[in-house]
């Protein structure tokens, strides 16, 4: 299985959006900012100086993941999913490490996560690769975020 990584294009625009809401509408529902991120993620993450990065599979898009940057210069990341019929594979892992050492040649010292206990596969693959639990602010940004996570880069 040969993955090829890439950054954003707006040819990605729609298996972004696509993949993310297969995800949410299986686990949690769609909410409003959620829709607004994915109908215009070059408005949302791209222009404040985000990334998306893409794995493809066969030159088709296999998983995606977005480092999106908020008001204090803190990245989250966000909206990372991979295509239900390829789970099982590691892609997710292979992505997460990608976007770790692309985080790190970018120079970000840290990124922070909002998740859902009830994806307990995620937050293991979290763990394992360094990121820690933290206080969940309230507001948080997200209904169904009910742990917040960060790892020191």
């Amino acid at each position: 299985m040969k993955l090829v990584f890439d950054t954003y294009k707006t040819e990605y625009d729609a298996p972004f959006k696509q993949l993310n809401l297969h995800w949410l509408e299986q686990y949690f529902v769609v909410e409003p900012h959620d829709d607004e991120v994915l109908s215009d993620p070059y408005r949302f993450i791209i222009e404040p100086g985000g990334d998306i990065l893409v794995v493809l599979l066969e030159e088709k898009v296999a998983g995606v993941v977005a480092l999106m940057p908020d008001e204090n210069g803190v990245f989250e990341m966000t909206k990372m999913a991979v295509d239900s019929n390829l789970r099982g594979q590691k892609i997710g892992q292979k992505l997460l490490q990608y976007t770790l050492d692309f985080a790190r040649d970018k120079g970000l010292d840290q990124l922070i996560l909002y998740s859902n206990r009830k994806l307990e596969n995620a937050i293991y693959l979290y763990r394992k690769f360094g990121f820690e639990e933290i206080p969940l602010e309230t507001p948080n940004p997200y209904e169904r975020a009910d742990i917040k996570m960060k790892i020191k880069l």
